[in-house]
């Protein structure tokens, strides 16, 4: 079936699918609006926005959906939804609003994807652009939506990508493209890595510059892109960004020649290193200045809830990565923060997503660590990686931070990093880690610190 009106369905009624409909709206195109939950989220605002606009909740009507020219999906809805799979059968375009925005969006793109970083690397480059004069719009799966963006006096957009966002991406076109790190990750939406890994793989799609992670092989592009890439990470050599050591120090480094020193960076760990070095190349590529770019190098302190400095008590230093949500994020957040043979107390547990918790006991094995377990999972975390590490389970995010103050000594460290969702026992994973920053900060000095 072909459809022979000229109305786009909008699936999804959350702040990617109202950011949709305004833009729709501005662009006096014709619509209607569906959500698979019969009370989703900005009902009413909606309903104040758009009066006139045809409102379909619950079970998604394929009718609908086959009579329309074109179907706008939110990310957090699959595309493998039966009466959207049935719509793609019959030939309706499904696309997302990241391929709307690629329509209309005038200035270069600078994407950026993976399973964990996306948000630091983006947050720097958007900076760092705009520490170069550039008028930069910084978005996407971070902060506004990327509709929201668009304007005729933007000259360099940079867009933080999800897969769920990519997987209705049909040509991105992006000026440079990377992605960061690939781990396991939504196991519970993609059938296997392969699809995950593929969906991600998508950001790659008409690009005309690549940055890829040299100790990553997954986030290599396909033979087929034709693009050669631009790396980052590991030892610095000639077309690359990486490290070079000189007089005992370790210098961020392009092409052989120091940029900075490491010391001279405010984000901690060896992770952030790679963050710094990725952030470098996209901003290379994308024409930023490098002077530019090692200021706000400098000057940045990171993201909230990404391995955030949150307090020392008692000589015990407090992390906050409750944006650590999958395994591939707190392995990194373990290696970046571990300072053998002190000891490294990690609080972790919520929803697993499916994930293999076994692919956790590489970096706990080879570094001092203690877990103490919170949330749904935490049994099935206990039991994957009971055999290189003690651990001991919390009712609470305050009685977990009491037991890892417990249990550490001065010149030990606590670090929040889940390695999971945080849905069964927190809003989200802002709330988990404000949970935690309260906790740490209500610790008294006096209170007993036992080996």
């Amino acid at each position: 079936m072909i459809a022979t009106n000229r109305i786009k369905a909008v699936i999804g009624t959350g702040i990617t699918g109202l950011s949709v409909a305004r833009f729709l709206a501005q662009q006096q195109k014709a619509f209607v609006l569906l959500d698979t939950r019969t009370c989703p989220p900005n009902i009413e605002k909606i309903k104040a926005e758009f009066p006139e606009i045809q409102l379909e909740l619950g079970e998604l009507n394929v009718d609908t959906l086959l009579s329309c020219e074109e179907i706008i999906v939110s990310p957090g809805i699959s595309v493998e939804t039966p009466a959207i799979a049935a719509a793609k059968a019959a030939n309706i375009p499904v696309v997302g609003d990241i391929e709307l925005f690629v329509r209309y969006a005038k200035a270069p793109i600078v994407a950026i994807t993976g399973s964990n970083a996306k948000s630091t690397v983006t947050t720097l480059v958007g900076e760092m652009a705009s520490k170069a004069g550039i008028k930069v719009a910084v978005g996407g799966n971070l902060g506004t939506p990327a509709l929201e963006l668009l304007a005729d006096d933007i000259e360099l957009y940079v867009m933080e990508l999800s897969s769920f966002q990519l997987e209705t991406v049909t040509k991105l076109n992006a000026k440079v493209a990377t992605i960061l790190n690939i781990s396991a990750d939504h196991l519970d939406r993609y059938p296997d890595m392969r699809a995950y890994i593929l969906a991600k793989l998508r950001v790659y799609f008409g690009a005309e510059n690549i940055v890829v992670n040299r100790n990553d092989v997954l986030t290599h592009p396909p033979l087929a892109a034709n693009v050669k890439p631009i790396y980052f990470g590991g030892k610095a050599d000639f077309g690359s960004f990486g490290l070079i050591e000189e007089d005992g120090e370790t210098f961020l480094a392009k092409n052989l020649k120091p940029l900075l020193s490491s010391r001279e960076l405010k984000i901690s760990g060896k992770h952030n290193l790679d963050n710094a070095l990725a952030a470098l190349a996209l901003g290379d590529a994308a024409g930023i200045p490098i002077t530019a770019m090692v200021e706000t190098l400098k000057e940045f302190r990171g993201l909230h809830h990404r391995c955030e400095y949150v307090a020392t008590k008692n000589g015990v230093d407090f992390y906050n990565d409750s944006k650590g949500t999958n395994i591939g994020a707190t392995v990194a957040a373990i290696n970046g923060l571990a300072r053998s043979p002190a000891q490294l107390i990690v609080i972790a547990g919520g929803e697993g997503k499916g994930q293999d918790f076994s692919e956790l006991k590489p970096a706990l094995a080879k570094n001092t660590c203690r877990l103490v377990l919170i949330g749904r999972d935490a049994p099935v975390i206990a039991d994957a990686i009971k055999d290189v590490a003690q651990y001991e389970f919390a009712d609470s995010m305050q009685d977990a931070i009491h037991k890892s103050f417990a249990r550490a000594n001065s010149g030990d460290a606590v670090l929040l990093s889940p390695a999971c969702a945080s849905f069964d026992m927190f809003k989200n994973y802002e709330d988990r880690g404000e949970q935690f920053c309260v906790g740490v900060l209500a610790l008294q000095e006096k209170e007993p610190v036992k080996s």
